[in-house]
């Protein structure tokens, strides 16, 4: 799997877990050059506390694009240590 924005690709694994139709990558398989953290978090019932990440490429900024729990719930323990892709991120074989 592939996750691309704005002509780049910034994650590539074979070893993605999916959840709700979101591609959790391995977090040493995201290219670091284009994440920055943020600020930002929310809060799903049953995996817990997500952080995020925003995407720049070519000086674009794409905010929040990427987000991760870093403590997940027992229930999501599989997404630990992994990022999933959203806002325009395309996530491809």
């Amino acid at each position: 799997m592939k996750a691309i924005w704005n002509n780049q690709v910034i994650a590539e694994s074979n070893d993605t877990v999916e959840v709700e139709g979101n591609h959790y990558f391995p977090f040493d398989s995201v290219k670091s050059d284009f994440i920055k953290p943020s600020e930002t978090k929310s809060s799903c019932p049953w995996k817990g506390q997500a952080s995020y990440y925003s995407l720049v490429v070519d000086g674009e900024l794409n905010k929040d694009a990427a987000w991760y729990y870093s403590d997940p719930k027992p229930a999501a323990s599989e997404i630990k240590g992994r990022v999933a892709f959203w806002k325009g991120v395309k996530v491809e074989k």
